[in-house]
């Protein structure tokens, strides 16, 4: 696994390093349960996430890989793919504390034989190169809507080291976005890990992600469903006038195109729009009489179909 690959199984499990099998177990099984593909069919992320799990799961349920997996961290499954002449292959590992410790006292060795030793800047063989890069961090970044739609940057202070991070126009919650080079230092003389950050968004009042769509729920008067009408509609951009045809039902979906979420090219999804029918809380008298008046002369009654039904 290259380093960049790296999985923290702890965290994906949401466990400590020092939980014991039975508690990594139970969570592994009601993770499973949450996230199984059965459960959330078509959705992608949720099948991400049970394979993810499932990985977790086959390395920290196993004593031995856990035991490598701790030991030797984003290198565990280099250990033992191979030995050169004058290295331990995966038998004699077990006598390092660190992976660390074992590339000392290796470079120490063969550091004694260097001149003899062709291609030793370039690595070891088959085994284990000394330009390991460091391993990559992740972090979360939080954005506002504004931002996150226009494109911004944000400084960042991360241990001293003050960075500027540029976000494209269109980022959505849960994008990542990669600053090479900005992740931990190798302890063996390689490049610097890479830094990764999660976009996180706050809720909104009004709108929410449906896939690359946004979806919001708009309001509308007993009077605007039964007779259709135009009603103002906010859009990342600004208020648009959407036409309310006669006869919609409260839960109706009417479609905005080209009004939803941007992508760094500049292109706009859909605007989807929620009808709810809303009942006024209050009327005044002349709005009573006219209720009464509809109420007396109404022909239409929308629970008819519910005569038939029976057990």
């Amino acid at each position: 696994m290259a380093a960049s690959d790296f999985k923290d199984y702890y965290k994906i499990l949401g466990v400590s390093r020092d939980a014991s099998a039975e508690e990594i177990k139970r969570v592994y099984r009601k993770l499973a349960r949450q996230y199984h593909p059965d459960v959330n069919p078509g959705n992608k992320a949720a099948e991400e996430r049970f394979k993810e799990i499932n990985e977790a799961y086959e390395v920290l349920s196993d004593p031995e890989k856990r035991r490598r997996y701790d030991q030797f961290g984003q290198y565990w499954q280099r250990v033992g793919t191979g030995s050169a002449a004058g290295m331990p292959g995966m038998e004699g590992f077990a006598q390092y504390a660190s992976f660390e410790e074992f590339i000392n006292e290796l470079l120490g060795r063969m550091g004694s034989r260097r001149s003899g030793f062709q291609g030793f800047a370039g690595g070891f063989g088959p085994f284990v190169s000394v330009d390991l890069p460091g391993q990559d961090v992740e972090g979360t970044l939080g954005l506002s809507w504004a931002e996150a739609f226009h494109g911004t940057q944000k400084r960042l202070n991360l241990d001293g080291e003050t960075l500027t991070i540029r976000i494209p126009p269109g980022a959505k919650p849960g994008s990542r976005i990669r600053v090479k080079g900005k992740g931990q230092v190798s302890p063996f003389g390689g490049p610097r890990g890479d830094l990764y950050l999660t976009l996180e968004l706050p809720p909104h009042p009004f709108f929410r992600f449906d896939g690359d769509n946004l979806l919001c729920e708009l309001p509308i008067t007993p009077d605007e469903a039964a007779l259709g009408g135009t009603a103002e509609v906010p859009t990342p951009t600004g208020r648009v006038q959407l036409k309310i045809p006669a006869g919609v039902d409260s839960g109706q979906t009417l479609r905005l195109r080209g009004q939803g979420w941007r992508d760094p090219q500049g292109q706009r999804s859909d605007l989807l729009v929620r009808l709810k029918v809303v009942a006024p809380k209050s009327l005044s008298q002349t709005e009573r009489d006219l209720y009464e008046k509809l109420r007396q002369s109404r022909s239409w009654d929308p629970r008819a179909h519910l005569q038939e039904v029976s057990l």
